[in-house]
């Protein structure tokens, strides 16, 4: 099979190679999927950069979700699933012809479903649908930041508490990207590159604060973010894309967030929540499922209408995870076979 293999870490296009390797062998509960295509997450940007600490060491095969064909099933998979086309996730090895899942995280995908909006419901989808459905719950009322809102995961959790009756706060920088989210019908935009975006937070939510904050950027957001919080309120952190640099620049990162004293949000009724997909995938493959299935639902009945980037074709992967890093995408990143 042919397959991006991470050679190196560094910029992009430099990074990676475009190799034949051995066909994987699907295992145990496992299913083998030949790919129409994979999508990109940002936690490939950080591997690239070697700030993944969860990456496998350079040579290897990123990649977090395929949507394809079942071409085999190891031992003990029920059947059914033989010649279906599905949306999986990889733990990962997803930047190849060949991919192989945990059947559990493998969820059935309609002939009609576009690649790029499948894909957008994969790790993207289930990471939103489980913080808004499981971690927090979303309620109509509720006072909701999202960072990164016109991301992977930012537009599905905005339209998901768009959807809820949520009064949203969105942050992005860029005029494409603000004029999406007021689409989307977003009633607080903030761009962050205008100026402090806690300060137009804080004004326009008043004294009460906010109920949740969705949060993939960590450092110094995190604790602008914990005191932006009402009494009740929940931060979920998902994501840690202000870190830079491996040994200095994780330190910087790591002391910008600074101290967290259990009894003080105790005390102030907060909650700190973090989310990280891939470990709960692999503790309860089942719930990850579940997600993505919620996720698909959701897809098909219009409540989620993912915004998806002009599909790369396998050949420029080193540009789609370029474009990707930029932060000048909107919404999903993805790659199509053939």
């Amino acid at each position: 099979m042919k397959a991006w293999q991470l050679t190196a870490h560094g910029v992009p296009e430099n990074a990676f190679k475009l190799r034949d390797l051995p066909d994987p062998e699907p295992k145990p509960g496992e299913v083998l999927i030949r790919s129409e295509g994979f999508g990109l997450n940002y936690a490939d940007v950080m591997a690239v950069k070697g700030l993944y600490p969860d990456a496998p060491p350079p040579p290897c095969v990123l990649g977090y979700e395929v949507v394809g064909r079942v071409e085999r099933c190891g031992e003990g998979v029920p059947g059914g699933l033989l010649g279906k086309r599905v949306l999986a996730m990889t733990r990962f090895g997803g930047y190849a012809e060949l991919a192989c899942a945990d059947h559990r995280t493998v969820v059935e995908v309609s002939e009609g479903t576009g690649l790029g909006a499948a894909l957008a419901m994969g790790t993207q989808g289930l990471t939103a649908w489980y913080m808004a459905q499981v971690a927090v719950q979303l309620e109509a009322g509720d006072r909701v930041l999202v960072h990164s809102a016109a991301g992977g995961v930012g537009q599905l959790l905005t339209q998901l508490a768009v959807g809820r009756g949520c009064e949203v706060f969105a942050v992005a920088r860029g005029a494409d990207k603000i004029a999406y989210l007021k689409q989307l019908g977003v009633r607080h935009v903030v761009d962050r590159s205008a100026g402090d975006y806690a300060a137009e937070v804080r004004t326009a939510a008043g004294p009460e604060g906010l109920d949740v904050s969705f949060n993939p950027v960590g450092g110094s957001t995190f604790k602008k973010d914990l005191a932006l919080l009402g009494g009740g309120g929940r931060l979920v952190l998902f994501g840690g894309a202000q870190r830079s640099g491996r040994v200095f620049g994780s330190l910087r990162f790591a002391w910008s967030m600074g101290l967290v004293v259990p009894i003080l949000l105790m005390m102030r009724s907060k909650s700190l929540i973090g989310v990280n997909m891939l470990r709960i995938s692999e503790r309860r493959p089942q719930v990850a499922g579940r997600c993505m299935q919620g996720a698909l639902d959701a897809l098909r009945r219009g409540a989620l209408h993912p915004r998806v980037h002009p599909l790369f074709p396998a050949d420029q992967l080193p540009q789609a995870v370029e474009l990707l890093g930029s932060g000048k995408s909107i919404g999903k990143v993805a790659v199509r076979w053939g």
